[in-house]
């Protein structure tokens, strides 16, 4: 849809008079993206922390990457302009029609669906409050890379090193933040893992895999409930939660 109208200004453009000239230009500017090495915790219970590389981004806004296709392109920057805001306005209704959107060689983008912020996750449990539509909304689009896309970002992908990050070793120990997580549930009756993050100071992987740990534990006095993005802790001994309406 989005191509047969990106068509459709291009001979709009031609039948008005307008020459439309392919070229090929030289881009001399190309710049060498950094990489950051970051110690994140040990996954696999060794005892090692492990590293991983993240690219070091610089923002490009909307007019930035219009820039981008006018000198690279060859047609009118209105035309770049119109294609993008076509883009912008008619996918947000295909998405929220349940469709998801294949956009060749860029990826496919789908709807993620989660219970509203003011209400608590249900769970396939005798007792638990059933949700209903009304209760479900859309919080967040979910995007898949085209293999065409990566491809072709690796084959310009030119990497230099920006630095080492290493954790920051808490100043408490793993039974003084487990007390303080029950004291948390004892006041608040559930805890997310960015609670957690905020509550220890610890990074969000750290602080995911420490409560997953912790949860395991049938001494720490905490469990689950949920999964993935619903995913929330409670303490053990409670029985019932309260709604939040």
């Amino acid at each position: 849809m989005f191509l047969e109208h990106f068509d459709y200004l291009c001979r709009k453009e031609l039948k008005n008079g307008r020459r439309i000239t392919l070229r090929r230009t030289q881009n001399n500017n190309n710049m060498d993206a950094k990489y950051i090495k970051k110690e994140i915790a040990d996954l696999n219970g060794t005892g090692r922390t492990q590293a991983y590389y993240k690219m070091v981004t610089r923002a490009m806004n909307h007019e930035q990457f219009i820039d981008v296709l006018c000198r690279d392109g060859s047609l009118p920057r209105s035309t770049y302009k119109a294609v993008l805001t076509q883009i912008a306005e008619k996918l947000p209704g295909c998405l929220a029609n349940g469709f998801s959107v294949k956009i060749d060689e860029v990826g496919l983008f789908t709807a993620r669906l989660g219970v509203r912020k003011d209400m608590l996750p249900d769970a396939f449990e005798p007792g638990e409050t059933k949700r209903n539509a009304s209760s479900i909304e859309v919080r967040g689009v979910s995007f898949k890379a085209d293999p065409e896309l990566i491809r072709k970002t690796r084959t310009k992908c030119v990497l230099s090193s920006g630095g080492v990050s290493r954790l920051k070793k808490p100043k408490t120990t793993l039974e003084e933040r487990t007390a303080m997580a029950r004291k948390f549930l004892e006041k608040y009756h559930l805890m997310r893992v960015m609670d957690y993050v905020r509550l220890t100071g610890l990074s969000k992987t750290t602080a995911s895999l420490e409560l997953r740990k912790i949860a395991d534990d049938p001494a720490s006095g905490i469990t689950f409930r949920g999964r993935g993005s619903q995913k929330f802790y409670v303490l053990s001994s409670l029985e019932a939660i309260p709604n939040i309406k």
